[in-house]
């Protein structure tokens, strides 16, 4: 059988994609392959549930356009298939003038695209969250939290209501692009298609080799630690509680997050991690550190950022530098508060010469698209991102 579509990796972008080209060609044939014995398994179901607003995203940028239209769609479908979902807000906190003048840039920024943002003093800050120490804050009511896999697994379940082949358990080490059709494999099988979407996520730099696709950029691994506060804690924030960025910096930072099951979690931090996709904390892969450490766009990055990568490393290491992190909007934490929570690892595209791309990427061929890149907020943007994904893969 030649399938109309194949898409290669299932998390919510890979199934986004296929709801959208059912919203589109109903009768569609359309196999989705999966190498976990489950859908949605790695960043998917090991992010910080939030639902983006896009204050941070540069306004001309793919991700800001996306990101609005995923924070309404993607509320939209959870209030349609009743999977929960809670605006509780967000708070970005700056502790001091440094932090004071990039809330003020940001805000001045954003306010335009993101109408409903506000500034608040210290003393409105105070009465919103009386537990949270800061001077100035930057409001976004727009924010929500939900469980992505939960999500997800709806997604699966209406497509596959329409026609989608789900075929777990099974990794792909073979594409090859033909005049007609895409044939796609393994040691064990092979399946053919007229045009083929692939969402490899953690592995896209890998994927899109063995289909050939010539790219000057690796997979770098981040993973962002967690911790969670204990239940009694539960009430101590009504709202989410993030850091002023650094605009030299390419991640957020700690901040403090309601999860959609009650609790809160602490984190991430961003360290480089020894596995693609393996969560301990002493996993090791050869393989995958091989793949940055011989690539010389990984020791640019590391020289850039090798304060922040440093620092990064010590609060993986020592807790009470974590702690500290976590102290300077929220000093009542105490480091007995902070329990286990799984970590989740970030897939970062790195180019040669050490940047990183923040942005979404996508490469297309005649019968192949390839999401090489896929950052926060991708799972607030699923459903557009899956719409353009068909848009271009069908026109």
């Amino acid at each position: 059988m030649i399938y109309d579509y194949i898409i290669v990796g299932g998390g919510i972008v890979g199934l986004a994609t296929a709801k959208a080209i059912y919203d589109t060609q109903g009768d569609a044939s359309i196999l989705l392959i999966e190498k976990e014995s489950r859908l949605a398994s790695h960043q998917t179901d090991h992010n910080s549930g939030v639902i983006h607003s896009g204050i941070y995203y540069p306004s001309a940028s793919l991700k800001s356009k996306m990101c609005k239209e995923g924070l309404t769609s993607t509320k939209n479908f959870c209030s349609e298939y009743k999977i929960p979902f809670e605006n509780c807000g967000k708070l970005i906190v700056a502790t001091n003038l440094l932090e004071e003048s990039r809330l003020v840039e940001l805000y001045n920024k954003s306010k335009l695209s993101n109408p409903n943002i506000s500034l608040i003093n210290s003393d409105l800050l105070k009465s919103l969250e009386p537990s949270v120490n800061g001077n100035l804050a930057l409001y976004s009511p727009d924010t929500g939290i939900v469980d992505y896999r939960k999500i997800a697994i709806k997604i699966a379940e209406l497509a596959q209501e329409k026609g989608l082949v789900i075929q777990l358990n099974t990794a792909v080490n073979r594409i090859s692009e033909r005049s007609s059709f895409v044939e796609i494999g393994n040691d064990h099988a092979n399946w053919q298609a007229k045009k083929i979407i692939v969402c490899g996520g953690l592995q896209a730099d890998r994927l899109a080799r063995i289909a050939g696709l010539k790219i000057d950029f690796r997979i770098v691994p981040f993973k962002g630690e967690y911790f969670i506060l204990p239940s009694c804690k539960n009430s101590i924030i009504k709202r989410l509680i993030y850091p002023v960025p650094d605009p030299k910096l390419p991640f957020l930072g700690i901040h403090l997050t309601r999860m959609i099951d009650g609790g809160i979690t602490v984190g991430p931090n961003a360290t480089i991690s020894f596995s693609r996709e393996k969560y301990s904390k002493m996993a090791f892969n050869l393989k995958d550190i091989s793949s940055y450490l011989t690539f010389p766009g990984f020791w640019r990055l590391s020289i850039n950022y090798r304060h922040h990568i440093l620092h990064e490393m010590k609060t993986s290491f020592f807790k009470k530098l974590y702690l500290k992190d976590c102290q300077k909007y929220y000093p009542d934490l105490k480091i007995e508060d902070l329990l286990p929570y799984k970590p989740g690892i970030r897939a970062q595209l790195v180019y040669r010469n050490g940047l990183m791309e923040n942005d979404f990427l996508f490469k297309k061929t005649n019968r192949m698209l390839h999401v090489l890149n896929a950052p926060s907020p991708a799972a607030t943007s699923a459903l557009p991102i899956g719409r353009i994904i068909a848009e271009n893969i069908i026109n």
